[in-house]
């Protein structure tokens, strides 16, 4: 197998995991892509796109193939998982692989040594993610035809693209969070394109230019960004929990978070 095969496959697979599990409420894609080494790469492709067509173009092809696949082969099983009795052990296997991905961020960041400044930076990444939470709900709910209301929503738009962007926030629970979870839903449901387009056109543009933005950040301070960026994931971490287990769960339990960490913390040395 030549090199690009086995690059292009890693890719693919990659994006497959990134896809499955966003299918899993709370779960964040763009936290995935951290723990599984292709964030920053992620990033750079789709701020580079149209700078760097030949480079950027065939990875963002191959990681949204095997997304897309991800995303079509586990949504349904994931969803019949979390809706049996072995939900709590599954949200706690997730958690795990979180918290694997934790050294590989730190490696990234090239920190040694945890000091309180940069404590600092985790908690500023938390309170960012908590306060996108008191944003009024319904207010950018798609279908309104005033150009005030097109605009708003194109507004919300933005605002999901650059959270989603952001490691630790999920789409639905975004859009749990804006409010307009159902009503986007209902639109999808109808094929109710006109609803939808300034939300779409808002989320292109808002995740072009925070990738642009989030590039030159991990460039030029790498390590304050990829710290705000752990305070993101960290922030997302009580959307998976499921409280604590009794009995027999908490042994499953147990060995899933465990098995989610040594699985994930395994991938991030292969990088």
């Amino acid at each position: 197998m030549g090199h690009n095969t086995r690059e292009n496959t890693k890719i693919l697979l990659k994006g497959a995991w990134v896809g499955g599990t966003m299918t899993v409420p709370g779960v964040s894609g763009g936290t995935m892509a951290m723990v599984l080494g292709i964030y920053d790469r992620l990033i750079s492709s789709v701020s580079r796109v149209f700078k760097e067509p030949k480079q950027s173009i065939p990875f963002l092809l191959w990681f949204a193939l095997g997304g897309a696949g991800g995303i079509l082969l586990f949504s349904r099983g994931i969803s019949l998982l979390l809706s049996s009795r072995w939900e709590v052990p599954a949200r706690f296997f997730f958690l795990g692989a979180v918290g694997g991905g934790i050294p590989l961020i730190f490696k990234e960041a090239g920190i040694k040594r945890f000091g309180s400044g940069d404590a600092v930076f985790v908690g500023i990444g938390i309170l960012s993610a908590l306060l996108i939470g008191l944003i009024p709900e319904g207010l950018f709910t798609p279908g309104a035809g005033g150009v005030s209301d097109i605009l708003i929503q194109a507004l919300g738009g933005v605002i999901i693209a650059v959270a989603l962007v952001l490691p630790g926030i999920s789409a639905s629970q975004m859009l749990y969070m804006l409010g307009i979870y159902e009503s986007t839903l209902k639109a999808v449901g109808n094929m109710d394109i006109a609803a939808l387009v300034p939300l779409a056109a808002g989320g292109l543009l808002g995740t072009f230019f925070s990738a642009k933005v989030l590039e030159e950040l991990l460039e030029k301070h790498t390590r304050p960004t990829f710290l705000l960026i752990l305070g993101f994931m960290f922030a997302s971490l009580p959307e998976l929990f499921p409280g604590i287990p009794a009995g027999a769960e908490s042994v499953y339990s147990l060995v899933a978070v465990g098995a989610g960490f040594m699985l994930l913390y395994g991938i991030g040395r292969m990088n």
